[in-house]
């Protein structure tokens, strides 16, 4: 099972991912809208490779979160290092670009950390009781040979 604070931050990532897509249809149909994106032609591939990492993500796969915390850590955090360093930059954009740092890492750690990640199907609660045959085998054996009823 999954707990409730995943679902919450998958679901952030996939709100922030929404975002950036209205982002970018404002900056390629020449809306004026309070953020743009760094590189119009690599944040539309950004957004079409995070799209594979979010089902990996959402699947508790370890590879995807990885990728999807290299890729927007590529994308954003050169923009966000390099306004914070140089001073640069409304505050929208530093926010938007550590949002864009932040949401992928603690979706990683987030997977590596979480002890119930889905991956088998047996639940561990009861597999001790289900799974053990040499026990039915030998009380069986047990049962055959107390017959109480005769």
């Amino acid at each position: 099972m999954v707990g409730m604070l995943s679902y919450l931050i998958s679901f952030l990532g996939i709100l922030f991912w929404g975002f950036r897509l209205v982002v970018v249809f404002c900056a390629s149909m020449e809306i004026e809208f309070a953020i743009t994106p760094i590189n119009i032609n690599l944040e539309i591939a950004l957004l079409f490779a995070s799209i594979p990492c979010f089902a990996l993500v959402l699947k508790r796969n370890v590879i995807g979160a990885f990728a999807y915390f290299i890729l927007f850590t590529a994308y954003f955090g050169n923009d966000l290092y390099n306004c914070l360093s140089n001073n640069i930059g409304n505050t929208e954009t530093i926010l938007i670009d550590a949002l864009g740092v932040i949401l992928p890492l603690i979706s990683f750690i987030d997977i590596l950390v979480n002890k119930n990640r889905m991956g088998s199907g047996e639940d561990k609660k009861t597999v001790w009781f289900y799974g053990n045959k040499e026990y039915d085998r030998e009380f069986d054996e047990r049962a055959d040979r107390n017959n109480y009823r005769t």
